[in-house]
């Protein structure tokens, strides 16, 4: 056996190995994508629901663009104000005040104020009972909650609940993530402000002689709302009352002249009264 040549392959093994260690030193210090600190400290102080709620797709992705992009400080529903007053520290800018915001689903068609119910087969989701009423026509209120859990399902902070029918959320839980706004089929549920407190609790555009076919609480069109409001703050478009809550004061004038309870005003725990 010939020992020289194998200690000289082994030499010239050694000697490569090294220059290579020193050329990916050299490169890995080159070409070295330096991360602005701030980034890493936003970070830490992020709950890392990455929920998608303030409009980026997780929180590596807000922090980043929170430091690069001037991104507003105060999207994170999860952290509030106490997460967005950290983050102003970190990059040394005042904070606007957060507001609090829920979800809300316009819909009160549940098991005792629905008249009719949709022809909806068993075990499908709320996706699913859209597709099949698209080619399957059904008798009832095909605007409103078909209480099949899909925002349920959605929701990663146990917000939602299905009761007597229809979609429920629990202020106290709910984030504003927006994850139950996407995942219903009907565009039901809306994000609104947590101190609103005037609502329009129906989504239909039906006429006002098939609602009252349909639901003993859906909104006819009857434009009572409109013309006494004294801020002029209601119109009623495609059959259905709309607030602008630009004007709305929460007088609730509207809601003792709705006649079917389709307006009301709301508790932070959702409930109506």
């Amino acid at each position: 056996m010939d020992f020289s040549s194998i200690f000289y392959s082994i030499l010239v093994l050694g000697v490569l190995g090294f220059l290579f260690g020193i050329l990916l030193g050299f490169a890995s210090k080159k070409f070295e994508v330096k991360v602005d600190d701030r980034v890493t400290k936003i970070r830490e102080i992020l709950p890392g629901a990455n929920c998608g709620g303030c409009g980026y797709p997780g929180c590596d992705a807000y922090a980043n663009a929170l430091v690069y992009e001037g991104a507003d400080m105060s999207l994170c529903g999860v952290g509030g104000q106490n997460v967005a007053k950290q983050i102003g520290e970190i990059l040394g800018a005042k904070v606007k005040p957060v507001e609090k915001k829920v979800a809300f689903v316009k819909c009160m068609g549940d098991c005792k104020n629905k008249k009719i119910q949709l022809n909806i087969p068993e075990n499908k989701n709320c996706i699913e009972a859209k597709e099949f009423l698209k080619n399957n026509k059904s008798e009832g209120c095909n605007f409103g909650c078909f209480g099949l859990g899909s925002c349920k399902d959605a929701c990663k902070f146990e917000a939602i609940s299905i009761i007597d029918g229809i979609a429920k959320v629990d202020s106290s839980k709910c984030v504003a993530c927006k994850a139950c706004v996407s995942a219903c089929p009907q565009n039901l549920i809306d994000i609104i402000k947590e101190d609103q407190k005037v609502i329009v609790s129906c989504n239909s555009n039906d006429s006002g002689k098939i609602v009252n076919q349909n639901c003993s609480v859906g909104c006819i069109g009857c434009k009572l709302c409109e013309k006494n409001c004294p801020n002029g703050a209601i119109n009623v478009e495609n059959n259905l009352a709309i607030i602008d809550y630009e004007k709305c004061t929460s007088c609730g004038i509207c809601v003792s002249k709705c006649p079917k309870k389709a307006i009301n005003l709301r508790e932070n725990n959702n409930e109506i009264f």
